[in-house]
């Protein structure tokens, strides 16, 4: 009887007045959401899709299909609604401890998914959303890198909103290769070549620099240097760091790091010497630019379906004091629009009552899309907190 009645309420649905109205209905939803500030960054803990199939009696694959088209319709109102990052939990490196054959099945059907996305993504294109593929792809069969370039590739002219996708992931070895990536950067020489010219003994600007230094009070920095001049920086002997031939370039703040001009204009005696970063310089930002998510904005809005109430290592560096975190009792393909509209309520009435200030959607670094991936990296409970 229930099941002759879900089969007479789905054909309900689907008579064009009844699509109509609910097409209406939806728009109107999105558009009011638009009457506030918008996350521009929400991440997704698509979790329950076995425990859905379970419910349904279902295959544990088909389960997570349907998970696929719950994600596709939430996408659609992300990006409707003017959210510029979606970043998604699709794969941890620790489901490889399940059944072979579940973890074969799940990437034959990534396999697929991907492969659709990159030939039929006229939801990505008409919304200009670029993929990425967070994750290490050294886990992966060749068949499905292959799969995961094609749609990155697919998606590279897109340049306004970005979908990440974490596959295969986990947050502390996300973590772990910013730090490796930090020390081998910090142990790579710097090209002499890219500096500035060198100060001669009788040059003008080398003596304008020793009568600053003569001049100031008790041996402080001129008005000039304090000021962001760093020409009168110091730098370490090398008999100071290891060896006779290396040398520790003790730099200015890290946000003036990425200019090197601006950086290094002092040089150490010996031409011979190799010049490395101070570790000193290296701050959250330094580690920010080496994470997998590099370029995106914070994370405003984290949501975990299936009731659980727990992280599974997921983000946890992109989490900050501002993120919204919500659990909801209800299963990853039964997510939709009307489960996921009072959420983004609910975070827009939060964020009016404390009187935070957000930046507006387009602030968040450009520099993402253009800068090369990282090592790992393909490119890429109705209860809240």
């Amino acid at each position: 009887m229930a099941l002759k009645q879900s089969r007479l309420f789905t054909s309900f649905l689907a008579l064009p007045p009844v699509e109509w109205a609910i097409d209406q209905c939806r728009e109107l939803l999105i558009n009011s959401l638009k009457q506030g500030p918008i996350p521009r960054h929400i991440a997704f803990v698509m979790d329950g899709n076995r425990r859905y199939a379970r419910n349904h009696r279902i295959e544990k694959i088909e389960g997570h299909n349907l998970g696929f088209e719950a994600l596709a319709r939430i996408l659609e109102v992300c990006y409707k609604a003017g959210v510029k990052v979606v970043t998604i939990y699709a794969f941890s490196i620790e489901n490889f401890k399940r059944s072979k054959y579940e973890v074969d099945a799940l990437m034959e059907m990534a396999k697929v998914k991907l492969s659709q996305l990159a030939q039929h993504g006229g939801l990505l294109d008409d919304y200009g959303a670029s993929v990425r593929i967070l994750g290490r792809r050294e886990l992966l069969k060749p068949d499905v890198l292959e799969a995961m370039d094609h749609v990155v590739d697919a998606t590279a002219h897109n340049h306004t909103t970005i979908l990440n996708i974490c596959f295969p992931y986990t947050a502390r070895d996300e973590i772990t290769t910013a730090i490796r990536n930090t020390v081998v950067d910090y142990s790579t020489p710097l090209d002499r070549s890219q500096f500035p010219q060198r100060f001669h003994s009788f040059s003008e600007d080398h003596i304008t620099q020793n009568i600053k230094q003569e001049s100031s009070h008790e041996g402080r920095p001129t008005s000039s240097s304090s000021a962001g001049d760093y020409r009168s920086m110091p730098i370490t002997p090398a008999s100071e760091v290891s060896s006779d031939t290396t040398t520790l370039v003790g730099g200015p703040p890290a946000s003036v790091l990425t200019k090197l001009d601006e950086s290094f204009t002092s040089y150490p005696p010996h031409t011979d010497q190799l010049i490395f970063h101070s570790p000193e310089t290296i701050t959250s930002k330094t580690l920010n630019d080496h994470m997998f998510t590099a370029g995106c904005p914070p994370v405003d809005l984290l949501i975990r379906t299936s009731g659980v109430e727990r992280l599974s290592d997921f983000l946890l560096w992109q989490v900050h004091q501002h993120t919204e975190i919500v659990f909801l009792d209800i299963l990853w393909p039964s997510f939709d629009l009307w489960t996921f509209i009072p959420v983004l309520w609910q975070w827009q009435w939060r964020i009016r009552k404390q009187g935070r200030t957000r930046r507006r959607h387009d602030e968040f670094d450009e520099g993402y899309r253009a800068r090369p991936p990282s090592a790992g990296c393909s490119s890429v409970k109705a209860k809240s907190t």
